[in-house]
């Protein structure tokens, strides 16, 4: 099958700002954006039926909609349409694995509504072997949320003790194909031991930065020479990596975040960093699944 990047619709306008999103991306990418719509009750397709006897009227009507809006946008752009009689979640995890990536609709930013993003967003995220994408109904068409003062750029957070070259990869590429700087992020809590009964001990949290900025450099020279054309900085945060993250998504265009493959029988899906973007970033966020 020739590369897709594929979104999942519903016709909520979450997932319509995804589609959009997607759009762009395949047109950036020379790339086939297909639009998948999975019920489990779609009807074998009829032959001739007039629309208020097509049981699958409106599910086509969702795809007809969307295919319309988005080939105005982009006229050479290939859109191909996919009603699937299966679970939406096993059939967009299915289309994940022929995908280059998947994006998904994500809904609010309030404390309650941040932690039910959909019965299906989450169980792709945490099983898709290859990149998801989870896009919010603000997100303007260069992919900044739609609020003032966003700035743009690509941010990826950068953990620093195991690979990274998928996370950088897909990073670099993407602020290489937007023509956006790179920023890339890492986060570290305080030791206990750099505790101190007056406070902080600073030849502690020195040492920590220094050795921190190190590693981020080491990690990010060889991309640096691969992307010689995009902007990067690097910051080192001393505070928890998930607030680092999420204070650097702020006004950013997109968020990059990794996901493990393979996590502890009893640990929780995605990690605290993956988490916190998803609920808490305004931008696209990114999951990059990694060994």
């Amino acid at each position: 099958m020739e590369p897709v990047v594929t979104v999942g619709l519903d016709g909520s306008p979450e997932s319509l700002a995804a589609a959009r999103w997607a759009a762009d991306e395949a047109d950036r990418r020379k790339l086939t954006l297909r639009l998948l719509h999975a019920w489990p009750l779609l009807a074998p397709e009829p032959t001739h039926l007039p629309s208020e006897m097509d049981q699958n009227y409106w599910a086509k009507r969702i795809v007809h909609h969307a295919k319309a809006e988005l080939q105005a946008r982009h006229p050479g752009l290939i859109i191909v349409g996919n009603l699937v009689a299966e679970d939406a979640q096993e059939a967009l995890l299915k289309a994940s694995a022929e995908s280059e990536m998947t994006v998904l609709g994500s809904r609010g930013l309030e404390p309650v509504e941040s932690y039910f993003l959909g019965d299906i967003s989450m169980p792709v995220v945490a099983r898709a072997e290859r990149p998801v994408v989870l896009v919010r109904a603000g997100t303007s068409e260069e992919g900044r949320p739609s609020a003032p003062g966003a700035s743009g750029g690509v941010v990826v957070a950068l953990k620093l003790h195991g690979p990274c070259d998928d996370l950088l990869a897909f990073s670099f590429a993407a602020a290489a194909g937007r023509g956006m700087p790179l920023r890339a992020v890492h986060g570290r809590s305080v030791p206990l031991h750099a505790h101190a009964p007056w406070g902080v001990d600073h030849d502690v949290t020195e040492k920590i930065t220094k050795d921190a900025r190190k590693l981020l450099s080491d990690a990010l020279r060889p991309w640096r020479e691969k992307f010689p054309n995009v902007e990067v900085a690097d910051s080192v945060g001393l505070e928890s990596p998930t607030k680092a993250v999420v204070r650097a998504a702020e006004g950013a265009g997109l968020l990059v975040v990794g996901r493990r493959r393979h996590r502890p029988a009893l640990a929780p899906p995605l990690g605290s960093v993956a988490t916190a973007a998803i609920h808490h970033a305004r931008c696209p966020v990114a999951v990059i699944p990694h060994d």
